[in-house]
């Protein structure tokens, strides 16, 4: 078995996980980034596809979409099990619901978890004594299910070579008003040896679609061990979708991310 001072000089920066697409990608560029111009982040209580669809009998178009596309990535291993084809389609379920996407989605609260009302409704008459900042952790968690490059979360633990050795357990991404961003990815090592990467970044608006987040350096534990490593690392995405449900997002480079809120029962023992 390798040294962990050899295990540390293989996971490079490639290793840092990818939530807000944070490594590097392989894929081409479809097109630049606007210009960085960097503004005060405002959430404004703007009405998101989803909340809209609520007002209308029956199922909506993006429901349906959003429903489609879940259960063909939620156990695809973030992609990695799917088909080119399959990929493919994903991607057109992803350009059509941009198409409900709510103007100006870097406002929407549903972004930091400000679209519980239905949550707070369900357990007010409850005997759980949860704290406001309770509900606000639980409403800014989500998973990270999908990437259309399924290695570029993760990088070299994600490769062939690397998933011999480490097992991905969770891809986290934690977004706390008003603009902080906290990436996790949990893993196994020889599938006894638990370990996680984290990363804490500072979230700014590049404008109304596009934003950016700067994170300090990243904190590896394996085990008992605990370092940080590298430096500052930077990442821009496109919100392309937003719901109660799922998010969608597109790195600079083109890689499309499907992130799925997470549900009361994962975090009630924490």
């Amino acid at each position: 078995m390798a040294s962990f001072s050899a295990l540390t000089t293989n996971i490079s920066l490639h290793f840092v996980p990818n939530l807000l697409p944070v490594y590097s990608f392989t894929s081409a560029p479809t097109k630049n980034p606007p210009p960085q111009q960097h503004h005060k982040l405002r959430i404004r209580r703007t009405p998101c596809a989803s909340a809209l669809a609520v007002a209308s009998p029956g199922v909506s178009k993006p429901d349906l979409l959003v429903n489609s596309l879940l259960s063909k990535v939620l156990e695809s291993d973030r992609g990695l099990f799917l088909s080119r084809e399959e990929h493919k389609k994903v991607a057109e379920m992803a350009h059509e619901l941009e198409i409900f996407c709510v103007d100006q989605p870097v406002n929407c609260p549903l972004i930091f978890g400000d679209g519980g009302g239905n949550l707070m409704n369900c357990l007010k008459d409850s005997d759980l004594n949860l704290s406001r900042s309770w509900l606000l952790k639980f409403l800014t968690e989500w998973d990270v299910v999908y990437c259309s490059n399924p290695t570029s979360p993760g990088g070299f633990y994600r490769s062939t070579i690397g998933r011999l050795f480490f097992k991905t357990k969770e891809m986290i991404q934690v977004l706390e008003a008003p603009d902080i961003v906290r990436n996790k990815v949990g893993f196994s090592l020889l599938g006894f040896i638990d370990g996680e990467v984290s990363l804490k970044g500072k979230l700014k608006v590049v404008d109304e679609k596009w934003i950016e987040v700067v994170f300090t350096p990243p904190n590896v534990k394996i085990g008992g061990l605990e370092l940080k490593y590298g430096g500052e690392s930077e990442v821009k995405l496109q919100i392309l979708y937003i719901d109660e449900k799922m998010r969608l997002g597109r790195g600079s480079r083109g890689s499309l991310f499907v992130f799925h809120r997470r549900h009361p029962s994962g975090l009630i023992n924490q």
